[in-house]
């Protein structure tokens, strides 16, 4: 396993982690628990120490599961979850709130789902922008402080969020959807994180599925999926033609992994990680193959020339015929 760190924080992470998204009941459709945490114990095995999660994910579900799978093992790994997002009863709708008395509860209830006394990373899921950033800032400086956590971090903040938060508190990380689908982070997210020393945490590494391999255009997601709605974070990407094509460019993507006697989800992974600024690529992960598999991309240390030529395949100006010379 390779390993990085998250900026110049010291904090070191393998540069797979363990996505706990799937691991939510009632967001990725159903699976066998035993099963997941068999693949927690793969992980281990094949030396991924990070392993993300958070409350939202199944309403605490996925947390309590992951401390379950985790149970004996906390020395070994760095444990990242989440606060900011609750239910807000009154008006029967879940929101953002990052008020101290809201991140302190949850953190609380985190850490017992969790069977743990800290967090290694604690983040901010979603910026709450009903307030400044630097009241969140300050609560997790707190906690810090009171040994509830060992560093923090943000998900999903802007590179103007992430500014105004720096202000306040040293964050090390901001977690935010990367993939062979979705650049976006590239523009102006991850120059403010090089140039500020802070790790990228890329989340959705295999476009949500979309990069595994495995999808068709018979694939139908189940009820409780959320992919179901086929928007992707904004993207329409597991919708009508817009499917279609991407399922021939992940084809298209095939024929060079095939090149390097890897599988397409290899690549994917292998050009997240290629990229400097990030400092972990999460994978959701449900059975002992997929994360043994998945942890194989680190073999492929793609050079500049790779990288370019994958991203044309997948970007709009991608032409089938053009012939780009292999450098390796």
């Amino acid at each position: 396993m390779e390993y990085r760190n998250f900026g110049s924080s010291g904090l070191e992470t393998s540069v797979i982690g363990f996505g706990g998204w799937p691991m939510g009941k009632g967001h990725y459709g159903s699976f066998d628990e035993k099963e997941v945490i068999d693949a927690v114990h793969a992980a281990l095995d094949i030396g991924i120490t990070l392993f993300d999660t958070a409350p939202g994910y199944g309403s605490g579900a996925g947390e309590k599961l992951l401390g379950q799978a985790l149970h004996g093992r906390r020395d070994d790994i760095v444990l990242v979850s989440k606060g900011g997002l609750t239910y807000f009863n009154s008006e029967n709708r879940r929101g953002r709130d990052s008020s101290y008395e809201s991140l302190s509860k949850g953190l609380e209830d985190t850490l017992n789902r969790l069977d743990t006394d800290y967090l290694d990373v604690f983040l901010i899921h979603w910026p709450d922008e009903s307030r400044s950033m630097s009241e969140p800032m300050e609560a997790i400086s707190k906690f810090q402080e009171a040994g509830k956590i060992r560093f923090g971090g943000v998900s999903n903040f802007s590179s103007n969020q992430m500014k105004e938060c720096v202000n306040t508190f040293p964050i090390v990380t901001n977690q935010v959807g990367y993939h062979l689908f979705d650049f976006r982070p590239e523009e102006e997210i991850f120059p403010f994180c090089q140039a500020n020393d802070i790790g990228a945490m890329a989340y959705g590494s295999l476009a949500h599925g979309l990069l595994t391999g495995t999808m068709t255009p018979d694939t139908e997601f189940e009820e409780n999926d959320w992919r179901k709605s086929l928007i992707a974070f904004g993207q329409p990407i597991f919708q009508g033609d817009n499917f279609l094509t991407n399922l021939q460019k992940v084809e298209d993507l095939r024929d060079i992994a095939s090149e390097r006697e890897m599988t397409v989800a290899q690549l994917a992974l292998a050009w997240v990680i290629s990229n400097p600024v990030i400092s972990v690529a999460l994978v959701g992960t449900r059975t002992p193959a997929e994360i043994e598999e998945n942890a194989e991309a680190i073999e492929w240390v793609m050079t500049p020339e790779e990288r370019e030529q994958i991203r044309a395949i997948v970007s709009a100006e991608y032409d089938p015929e053009l012939d780009i010379e292999d450098d390796y």
